[in-house]
């Protein structure tokens, strides 16, 4: 952990059913199985894009069942854009990329949530574009 920074606040007052609940609302989903599975599919593909403190950090952040699902896979090594990362998940979930980006960002706002402001800072830093819309936040855009 690097010496200027202070570790993420760990929020895991929220369970994983909890989570869940969050995810089924935000999502709009009939049963907790569906935002189960989607979190799942969101968080596994998600923990591909992730790499050093931030992936530790987050999973700090998360119910132990959603971190363990988020450290389940080996990080990519070309990480995907935010569009990218939608039609990555669509074609491996047999989803439309209109739907999982609905899934997306109901998995997404749960996890920001998590996560804090600090954090998710550090995260989309490391991302490349596209993600911030995914998280519900903004995408600015620098000036060249």
């Amino acid at each position: 952990m690097s010496p200027l920074r202070a570790p993420a606040a760990a929020r895991t007052d929220m369970t994983f059913h909890q989570m869940l609940e969050r995810i089924r609302y935000e999502g709009a989903y009939p049963t907790r199985e569906r935002a189960e599975d989607v979190a799942r599919a969101v968080l596994e593909a998600l923990g591909r894009q992730l790499t050093g403190d931030v992936r530790v950090d987050l999973a700090a952040c998360l119910p132990a069942e959603a971190a363990l699902v988020l450290t389940s896979r080996t990080p990519d090594s070309r990480p995907l854009t935010g569009w990218g990362f939608v039609k990555d998940l669509a074609a491996r979930t047999g989803g439309t990329p209109a739907t999982t980006r609905w899934d997306t960002g109901a998995v997404l706002a749960a996890v920001g949530h998590l996560a804090g402001p600090g954090l998710l800072d550090r995260i989309l830093a490391q991302l490349p574009s596209g993600y911030a819309l995914l998280f519900g936040r903004p995408e600015l855009i620098q000036a060249a």
